[in-house]
C-alpha cells in the first residue's frame, strides 16, 4: 500500500502543549481507522519541559508513535527523498519561525521545514505568542510567500465550547482541515 499522507508534527517550547497533545491524539486516531496516515514526531528539548509544566505529566512518551530526538539528522523526514507530505509545527515558537524565515536549519525541525519548503509540500505554523512585534509580522509573511501556512492558535467559540479541550479542539479541528484529512468536527451553518 502507497503512503500518501506522510505527516509530521514538530512540537517546540512555546506555551500550548494541550494543542500537540490533542492533535496527536487526533492524528493517531485518524490513521488507525485509515492506513494511509504515516505519523512522525520531533521534539524540542523545551518542548518537552513545557509539556510537563503545562499538562504536569510526560503522556508524550505513551503515544504510539515515534518521537525523533531534535538533533537526529537522519530522521527520514530530514530529506525530500524522504517523500513527508506535511509538517505540521504545534505550538510553534516565534524563535523557531524567525529561524525557519531565516533559512537557519540548525535542528530538526528548522531543517524539516526547510525542506517541507523546499519540496512545495505543505507547512503548517501554528504560532502562539502574543502580542506579535513587526519581526514576527514580517517572518509570517516571508513564510506565508513561501508557501507556508500561518494558523495563529486562536480558538473559536461558535460551537460553545464547554471544556478546556474543547476549546482547544477548536484550533485543532482546524489544523486538520488544513493538513486535509477528513474528520467529524463542528461546521459553522450545520444545523444537526
Amino acid at each position: 500500500m502507497q503512503i500518501k499522507n506522510k505527516i509530521v508534527v514538530a512540537i517546540t517550547g512555546a506555551s500550548g502543549s494541550i494543542y500537540a497533545k490533542l492533535l496527536l491524539e487526533k492524528l493517531i486516531l485518524l490513521s488507525k481507522s485509515d492506513k494511509s496516515i504515516e505519523l512522525a514526531v520531533v521534539m524540542s528539548k523545551n518542548a518537552k519541559d513545557v509539556w510537563l509544566h503545562e499538562l504536569n505529566d510526560a503522556s508524550y512518551k505513551n503515544l504510539a508513535i515515534k518521537i525523533f530526538e531534535n538533533q537526529d539528522f537522519t530522521a527520514p523526514f530530514a530529506s525530500g527523498s524522504g517523500g513527508f507530505t506535511t509538517l505540521v509545527i504545534c505550538p510553534c515558537s516565534m524563535g523557531t519561525m524567525g529561524r525557519i524565515a531565516n533559512g537557519i536549519s540548525n535542528d530538526l525541525i528548522s531543517r524539516s521545514a526547510d525542506v517541507v519548503l523546499k519540496e512545495r509540500r505543505k507547512l503548517i505554523l501554528v504560532t502562539r505568542d502574543t502580542p506579535l512585534n513587526l519581526i514576527h509580522i514580517n517572518n509570517m509573511k516571508v513564510l506565508t510567500e513561501a508557501g507556508a501556512i500561518v494558523c495563529p492558535a486562536c480558538p473559536s467559540f461558535y460551537s460553545m465550547p464547554a471544556t478546556i479541550e474543547a476549546l482547544a479542539l477548536t484550533v485543532v479541528d482546524r489544523v486538520i482541515d488544513l493538513i486535509g484529512l477528513p474528520q467529524s468536527t463542528f461546521r459553522w451553518g450545520n444545523k444537526s
